[in-house]
């Protein structure tokens, strides 16, 4: 999932209003801010591979430590960490963790059988990327959802929190579209988009996201 992630970052704001977006969305997408670094270090392994599903044409080869369920679990307790400390509140703790955790979850979903449990593992997968029209539709309702629990879990606080909100919602539908089935010119491409793009992203939420204020009660 693309948007789908974000989807879930944009809903959390409503549990963890102290949070940052950039954080919550840094949660959710830690395996794929990881699994760059390790794919350019030689440590996990992807291939250009068109059509080995509808809607992706990577091959997901070998990615034990950014991705398998028990390797984010521990992820997500060190990130959890230090968004408690960050916040001063324990609680975040496992907020952070369970957003990290529910990247697994997501794709799960959508890929093809290549995601471990843990390193040497099986590997599972539901295989929604077959389909492209059920991807987008699952992904565009989370997003949709995920948008409007934001929108109503914050409210602007000058013309950057009222403008820049949308225009980053509209940038993430865009590219989400762009890159529908689209294969990458190399994999030193996919390394230097997953770390740029990834940073650019964080901190562009994390600007607008200071523009906005919560206004609802976390209910932990």
């Amino acid at each position: 999932m693309f948007i789908g992630h974000f989807a879930v970052g944009f809903a959390a704001k409503r549990v963890a209003p102290r949070l940052s977006l950039a954080a919550l969305f840094a949660a959710v997408a830690l395996a794929d801010i990881i699994w760059p670094v390790l794919v350019a270090l030689g440590l996990e392994q992807v291939r250009i591979d068109p059509g080995n599903t509808a809607f992706t044409p990577l091959d997901f080869v070998s990615y034990p430590y950014s991705h398998s369920l028990v390797f984010l679990c521990l992820w997500g307790i060190l990130f959890g960490l230090v968004c408690a400390r960050i916040v001063n509140d324990r609680r975040m703790l496992v907020v952070a963790a369970v957003l990290v955790v529910s990247h697994w979850v997501l794709d799960w979903v959508t890929h093809r059988p290549d995601m471990p449990v843990y390193p040497g593992s099986i590997k599972l997968g539901l295989g929604l990327w077959n389909s492209i029209p059920t991807t987008v539709a699952v992904e565009v309702v989370m997003f949709a959802a995920g948008v409007w629990i934001y929108a109503r879990a914050t409210r602007p606080r000058d013309a950057i929190g009222r403008r820049a909100f949308p225009a980053f919602v509209g940038f993430l539908l865009v590219a989400y579209v762009a890159n529908i089935g689209s294969p990458p010119p190399s994999i030193g491409a996919i390394v230097a988009v997953g770390l740029v793009g990834t940073a650019a992203l964080l901190l562009w939420a994390w600007w607008f996201d200071r523009h906005r204020i919560p206004c609802v009660r976390t209910g932990l």
